[in-house]
């Protein structure tokens, strides 16, 4: 079994001084903690794979495509491969979980996986 605690992928994604820390990778998705402090810039691109965020913690809001809403820990949302979105307004830290399907990178063009 592999298995996760929160405090450990916070502390080791800290460590790496970025935002985003990848803790999972398998054939058909990855995982991964993405974190931004309160007031931060979220400068993400759209991806080449769907993904749906888990929001842990925190608060701010969210764009999707031309879409805003209120984000707070317990909200989930699906963002499809290739729409622009971004995270916006951050008034306390978001800890969020990120699931891509299939792996992030995997579906985009020379990544020898798209189809």
């Amino acid at each position: 079994m592999d298995a996760w605690e929160l405090a450990e992928l916070l502390e080791h994604r800290a460590e790496g001084k970025r935002p985003y820390l990848e803790f999972i990778r398998t054939p058909s998705l990855s995982a991964g903690l993405y974190v931004l402090a309160r007031g931060a810039t979220d400068h993400q691109q759209p991806h080449t794979e769907d993904e749906v965020y888990y929001v842990v913690s925190g608060a701010g809001r969210v764009t999707v495509g031309d879409e805003t809403r209120h984000v707070a820990a317990g909200s989930a949302i699906f963002v499809a491969a290739t729409v622009p979105h971004r995270f916006h307004d951050i008034a306390q830290q978001l800890e969020i979980v990120v699931f891509f399907a299939p792996p992030e990178g995997s579906a985009a063009v020379g990544s020898g996986q798209a189809g």
